[in-house]
């Protein structure tokens, strides 16, 4: 089984029209910023440090629905544990492959990869840096 890359396999395994949409706001970004000084490019690097990418959203969400749904089990039925189990299973699939049900949906929302987020401040410091 091809799991791609690390750092590729969420680029990989999106539909290629979010990742166009993905890739042209992050290069409005620099261009908008590349025009703004090195002030405006420091505070917009600053912005990136902060910017969860998708893993990071995944993780969160991910266990936040494995707590509500312990919970509840804990308090309701145990039916709902097994909804532990699939969030735990779809948290596997994306560590296996890159994909998991929510990447599409977080994608369209603009949701960007490590690396993503990477590209663009590399892009931003060698504008400060000239």
């Amino acid at each position: 089984m091809n799991v791609g890359k690390t750092a590729t396999r969420v680029a990989e395994r999106t539909p290629q029209p979010f990742n166009d949409r993905i890739a042209e706001q992050t290069r409005r970004n620099i261009e908008y910023f590349a025009h703004e000084g090195h002030a405006e490019i420091e505070r917009r690097l600053d912005e990136l440090d902060e910017e969860w990418d998708i893993e990071r959203v995944l993780e969160t969400q991910a266990s936040s629905l494995v707590l509500a749904s312990v919970l509840f089990g804990a308090l309701f039925s145990k039916k709902w544990l097994f909804f532990s189990g699939a969030v735990a299973a779809f948290l596997l699939q994306h560590a296996v492959q890159g994909w998991c049900p929510p990447v599409p949906v977080l994608r369209r929302l603009g949701i960007r990869t490590a690396r993503e987020i990477e590209d663009e401040r590399h892009a931003l410091m060698t504008r400060v840096q000239s």
